[in-house]
């Protein structure tokens, strides 16, 4: 039997400018077909009505994506007045209408309610789980699930432009776990109406811009004229925030082997992203006087070929 082809030993980070009407584990399979790299994953799910910035973690990379999930999210969406939507965007069937239609004092009025850490009850056709079922196949299957109410946080939100009556356009950016399809029927029950998100791009997740977000057509290219390296970011661009700290070589061996260190100064309960050269070598953490390796890295030279 021949021996199956592991893929390629790509290491970093990519921002995919996901289209509508694609999952991200559809977009996930494209690039691991384009790139050929051995491990792929995403860092923050897009629905398919969704477009926008969807980091995916190539190689060690994927070892980085609880936090890259972490990071903090903007989003530009449109909201239909007058039309409650069983999903709460355009593509669930219409629960509920009414007629009024609020004027721009109106909104900006109401806006400042929803800023800060606030109470959030996520949508029913949402990939949370209840009782070790999703709850959009809940849903799916008429089992109208009960959903939690979540603390989640809101940095801004801001009343961009009204096209029309029947819509207008705003800049969410918020924290982990917000949902902008609640935010919009939040909003709009909020303004006396009823309300669905008729179009939601996400322009940031974390350290990845749309500036530095590529299409899938795009990426396809790049990879034929061996350029991937071009968009490929580090691995520990998704732990920015997380402070570096210097090993020497010695160090570095003692924590990839799982030998804790003495004497670091660092402090007590720290993450720390320990490099030897610039390099990562490992994310560990000071406990009981000790740092301690809690998750190592292999990088060598990056291919892209």
């Amino acid at each position: 039997m021949a021996r199956r082809r592991r893929g390629l030993p790509i290491d970093g980070w990519l921002a995919i400018d996901k289209p509508e009407g694609m999952s991200s584990a559809q977009a996930v399979a494209a690039v691991k077909r384009l790139t050929g790299a051995a491990k792929v994953g995403h860092a923050g799910t897009l629905d398919p009505l969704a477009s926008g910035v969807l980091p995916i973690a190539l190689g060690e990379a994927t070892k980085t994506v609880a936090h890259a999930m972490d990071g903090a999210k903007e989003y530009v969406f449109d909201l239909h007045w007058g039309e409650a939507r069983a999903t709460d965007d355009r593509e669930g069937e219409v629960l509920e209408t009414s007629d009024h239609r609020p004027d721009a004092a109106a909104i900006r009025a109401a806006l400042p309610d929803f800023l800060g850490e606030i109470d959030q009850v996520p949508p029913a056709y949402s990939a949370i789980k209840l009782a070790g079922r999703r709850a959009y196949a809940l849903a799916r299957a008429g089992e109208a699930p009960e959903m939690p109410v979540r603390r989640v946080r809101i940095d801004a939100l801001e009343l961009l432009t009204i096209p029309d009556a029947d819509h207008a356009r705003f800049r969410l950016a918020c924290g982990k776990g917000t949902y902008a399809r609640a935010v919009g029927r939040d909003l709009a029950l909020a303004l006396d109406t009823v309300g669905h998100l008729s179009m939601l791009r996400r322009t940031r997740s974390g350290a990845f811009g749309e500036a530095h977000a590529i299409t899938l057509e795009k990426l396809e290219a790049l990879v034929h004229s061996a350029a991937l390296d071009t968009h490929l970011f580090p691995v520990e661009t998704a732990l920015d925030d997380i402070p570096a700290l210097a090993l020497t070589g010695p160090e570095a061996d003692a924590l990839r082997n799982g030998r804790p260190l003495r004497d670091m100064a660092v402090p007590e309960g720290r993450l720390v992203r320990a490099t030897l050269d610039g390099r990562l070598v490992a994310l560990a953490r000071a406990e009981d006087g000790l740092l301690r390796s809690v998750r190592g890295f292999n990088l060598g030279a990056t291919s892209a070929a």
